[in-house]
């Protein structure tokens, strides 16, 4: 397959047509690509700004068949894709990020098992399949500690606190017998996150470390320049580097970390552009979504650099109530996401607020 870099007019495939696709294309049509999203559900964020929606489930290989012809390479917004659907597409189209990369982040217990193996620190873990599993991870970690599904959670879905071994019999029941994994708890001051990007040439750029924020499990606030020490920004931009790296990445990924007394942990990583990447958009020249198109299509990565402090806020539900007064602040810049229905623990959409010059 030819990756070359791609010119102006060809179509970048992206898979899913939530937020993060429609960013992505709004991205892309600023470099002249043209965009064709793949996405089971109509009317979706991304639909409304790609230049082609192929409305079909994973599960209709003819239509993810005339999808992967109708595009130059492949991308995707979201990690749960069926592994089969990915089969038929990878056999017509090159796929960024890699194969291996999405395998590792769809199961918890690969990515830290491979986070491990890079010599990276990780909350302590271990694997649980049955209720005595658990006993025996809760005997060897503790608690408190958190249970949670190895595969399809985000935003705090698929996780249960185990505060005292009391609680072990409902955080199991919670699993609905899916096989999840016991993460011990980890004491942390702050959590903040990088955004990296590799090239198909190898070459790398990261922006600096956001501050995280969460609320019910969802993030609220990513705050640049993150309250760290110039040596643990340092410490941050290798870490995601070797990451990146082992995996032969080509595209964004979010690396999320936790600022403990030892050092830098490792949460999760997530083999796209990211919620706590947001900021970029109004604080760099080239944004995450530019530099993940620009990865994927093959051309040279841009200048990470931030011209700005910012604080990104969500807009969870009936935050997106608040529109009118944000309209009216000269600091914020508004991103909304065309969701019509505002429910509760929805992301309808966010805004940057400029803090002043970096």
């Amino acid at each position: 397959m030819n990756e070359s870099p791609l010119p102006p007019g060809a179509v970048i495939g992206i898979l899913g047509g939530g937020q993060l696709g429609r960013m992505l294309s709004m991205a892309a049509a600023r470099l002249g690509f043209k965009t064709c999203i793949f996405e089971p559900g109509g009317d979706c964020p991304a639909s409304h700004v790609a230049n082609y929606h192929f409305q079909a489930e994973y599960t209709d290989e003819d239509a993810l068949r005339r999808f992967a012809q109708a595009v130059d390479v492949v991308t995707y917004e979201f990690e749960n894709i069926p592994t089969e659907a990915l089969d038929l597409i990878e056999s017509l189209k090159p796929i960024h990020p890699n194969r291996r990369t999405l395998a590792i982040s769809q199961d918890r217990l690969t990515e830290k098992s491979f986070l491990s193996e890079l010599g990276l620190s990780v909350a302590p873990f271990a694997n649980v399949e049955s209720r005595a599993d658990l006993d025996a991870a809760l005997t060897t970690i503790g608690a408190p500690a958190i249970l949670k599904t190895r595969r399809f959670g985000y935003d705090g879905k698929g996780q249960a606190r185990i505060m005292t071994p009391a609680d072990a019999d409902q955080a199991y029941a919670d699993m609905a017998n899916a096989p999840a994994v016991l993460e011990g708890f980890v004491d942390f001051s702050k959590e903040v996150s990088v955004i990296a990007a590799r090239g198909v040439a190898g070459d790398i750029s990261c922006f600096d470390p956001g501050e995280n924020v969460h609320k019910s499990g969802i993030l609220h606030t990513t705050t640049v320049p993150a309250a760290i020490t110039p040596s643990l920004r340092t410490d941050a931009v290798i870490l995601a580097s070797k990451i990146l790296n082992a995996l032969e990445y080509v595209g964004v990924m979010g690396v999320e970390l936790f600022v403990t007394p030892a050092g830098l942990i490792v949460n999760e990583i997530a083999p796209r552009v990211h919620n706590s990447g947001h900021w970029t958009q109004d604080g760099c020249v080239i944004d995450q979504f530019e530099q993940h198109i620009r990865a994927v299509a093959g051309w040279p990565l841009g200048d990470g650099s931030r011209h700005a402090n910012v604080e990104m806020l969500n807009l969870i539900g009936d935050d997106v109530d608040r529109i009118p007064e944000f309209a009216k602040d000269g600091s914020v810049a508004i991103h909304l996401y065309g969701k019509t229905d505002a429910k509760p623990g929805r992301k309808m959409g966010h805004i940057n607020r400029l803090l002043g010059p970096a």
